[in-house]
C-alpha cells in the first residue's frame, strides 16, 4: 500500500510540474512559476495539491482564456483608462544619431552667431 501511495504522489508531482512548465505565465496565480516548481519539488504532495487548488487559473467553460488583471476585472469597462499611444521607435544607428546631434549643435552655434552679429549691427 505505501508503494502505491508513493507512485500516486510521484505521478501527481510529475503532472503538476508538467502543468506548471507548460502553462502560460499569465495563467499562474499568486506566485511566479519558478516558485511553484520549487514548492512542488520540495513538498510533492502538498505542493501539487496547492498548485491545482490555488496556483492554476481555471476558465469557467474549460476553454483557455486570456488572463484579465484583477483591477480590470473589478472595474467596469466604462472606467478603463485610455491607453497611451505607443512610444516611437528610433531606427537610426548610433552613428546616425551622433551625426544628427552634431548637425543640431552646429545649427544652434550658427544661430547664436547670427543673433550676436544682429545685436552688434543694431548697437552701431
Amino acid at each position: 500500500m505505501p508503494f502505491i501511495f508513493s507512485l500516486l504522489v510521484i505521478a501527481l508531482m510529475i503532472g503538476a510540474l508538467i502543468d506548471i512548465i507548460t502553462r502560460d505565465d499569465s495563467r499562474v496565480r499568486f506566485l511566479p512559476k519558478m516558485v511553484w516548481i520549487i514548492i512542488v519539488i520540495l513538498l510533492p504532495l502538498i505542493g501539487s495539491i496547492l498548485w491545482f487548488a490555488l496556483g492554476r487559473e481555471y476558465s469557467s467553460d474549460g476553454v483557455s482564456m486570456p488572463r484579465i488583471p484583477r483591477r480590470a476585472r473589478s472595474a467596469g469597462p466604462a472606467s478603463a483608462p485610455p491607453q497611451a499611444p505607443p512610444r516611437p521607435v528610433d531606427t537610426r544607428t548610433t552613428e546616425q544619431q551622433i551625426a544628427d546631434l552634431d548637425r543640431e549643435i552646429e545649427e544652434w552655434r550658427l544661430r547664436q552667431e547670427i543673433e550676436k552679429r544682429r545685436q552688434e549691427r543694431g548697437e552701431d
